[in-house]
């Protein structure tokens, strides 16, 4: 099982001591929400795009495990990405060679 964060951590005790208290939306927030979620989604554009054999089972493979149809979990990470909540993790070897590259580059 995945290790929670403090704040899982947090949910799951005030869960277990029954302290968690249920908030009904309203109507109009409900019917925002509603909206928002129906403009957020809609596609209505296609695109064909051509990847490796590979790739496409890595994929595949993912969107199984995350319980998502494959072309979903595509449209998922690409969202993510130009919405900017999903970034590169950069290394601490790639990080310290960056840093060395740019050091040589001011020396020089």
């Amino acid at each position: 099982m995945k290790k929670l964060d403090r704040d899982e951590q947090s949910l799951l005790k005030a869960y277990e001591k029954g302290t968690l208290v249920s908030v009904r939306p309203t109507k109009a927030q409900l019917r925002a929400l509603g909206d928002a979620a129906r403009a957020t989604f809609i596609k209505n554009r296609r695109v064909n795009i051509r990847l490796s054999a590979a790739d496409l089972m890595d994929i595949q493979a993912r969107a199984y495990e995350e319980g998502v149809p494959y072309q979903t979990l595509i449209a998922s990470v690409l969202h993510k990405y130009v919405s900017g909540r999903l970034r590169e993790a950069r290394s601490r070897r790639t990080t310290r060679t960056t840093r060395a590259r740019a050091k040589t580059a001011r020396a020089g």
